[in-house]
Order: C-alpha cells, then structure tokens, then sequence
C-alpha cells in the first residue's frame, strides 16, 4: 500500500491529476473489462489536437514504472474483481481481437494475467507471432506448476529487468498482420 500510494502522489503531480489510465480490453471469452494501469504517458497533443506519439508523451517517471514493472500494480484490482488472475496470457487491445489466427484465439478461453509465459520467455523482444504462440502454449499446459514458474520468473525480472525495449519500432497486431499477409 505505501508503494500504491507513493506512486499515485507522484502521478498526480507528473500526470497533472490523472494517475490511472484505464482502457477496454477483451478478457475471458472475448468479454470486455477496463483494465487499469498507472498512466506512463501524457495526454499532450499537436497544434490539431491530436495525441503526440507515444514515444514523446512517455515521461521519466513513466519509463521507470514500465522498466520495473510498477505500472501494471492497479491490475490488482482486477485481478480482485475477477476479471483477471496473476497469471495468464496477457490482455491486449479490443481492436486487435479480429486479426488472430483461428489457433490464437484459445487464449480467451482463460482469464487474462498480468504475467504470462510471454513476458518471462522474451517480453517486447519477442515477435507478435512468437508471443501469441506462448500463449497458444500457456493455454494448452496450463497447470499449478507452471504458473508457480511463471510467478518466480516474473520476481527475478521484476528485481532485474530484462527484455524491455521502449523503441517504438514493435508494430501493433493489426498493423503486423497486414503488411505480412496474415490474415
């Protein structure tokens, strides 16, 4: 709780009032929750209003959520609520959910994590297709020793961080599946 309420008086300065970002993600069964997050990023927009890259809206306080981890903490809550477990393949973008492959869509048939086997097996250095094969392969062996394995990879990363790369050179899904014919 002092880390939680640490952060959020941090964020209320760096955020101007807005800690939390909240966004609609498809969970179990492609059912849509809000996931929450500490905000990273801020709202700035261009001269037209549009939002800046994400790249330039990324604060240093928001980097350094991101590298330790800290910012996924709010999921808590879902994880309380039950849209979430601890552990599971994790949720990504509702507009992402028509450019699965027929195979991918298994990882709705579990709840969503806040740590899967994709993020203790190469995080954002592995490709699309390579993560969504993880959780192919999370689904289809899921088991209390696995996700024991999966908890204790998670606390080393967590202490030393690896395979984090904020370059903004990680296409989304759609955008991936497009230009690779994958769809």
């Amino acid at each position: 709780m002092p880390i939680i309420l640490l952060i959020t008086f941090v964020l209320l300065f760096v955020n101007r009032g807005k800690p939390l970002f909240f966004q609609e993600r498809p969970g179990k069964n492609e059912r849509i929750f809000k996931i929450y997050k500490f905000k990273s990023m801020t709202d700035e927009t261009d001269a037209n209003g549009n939002l800046l890259p994400n790249d330039e809206r990324v604060t240093k306080f928001g980097t350094f959520l991101r590298k330790s981890s800290l910012d996924e903490i709010p999921q808590l809550f879902n994880v309380l609520i039950g849209n979430m477990s601890l552990i599971g393949p994790r949720p990504l973008r509702v507009h992402y959910l028509p450019y699965y492959k027929k195979s991918e869509r298994i990882r709705h048939s579990v709840r969503p994590g806040i740590t899967g086997l994709a993020q203790v097996s190469g995080r954002n250095l592995l490709s699309w297709d390579d993560k969504l094969e993880k959780d192919i392969e999370y689904v289809e062996n899921i088991s209390f020793k696995n996700d024991f394995e999966i908890l204790i990879k998670t606390f080393k990363k967590v202490i030393a961080p690896s395979d984090i790369d904020f370059e903004p050179h990680m296409l989304d899904l759609d955008t991936y599946r497009k230009l690779n014919n994958q769809l």
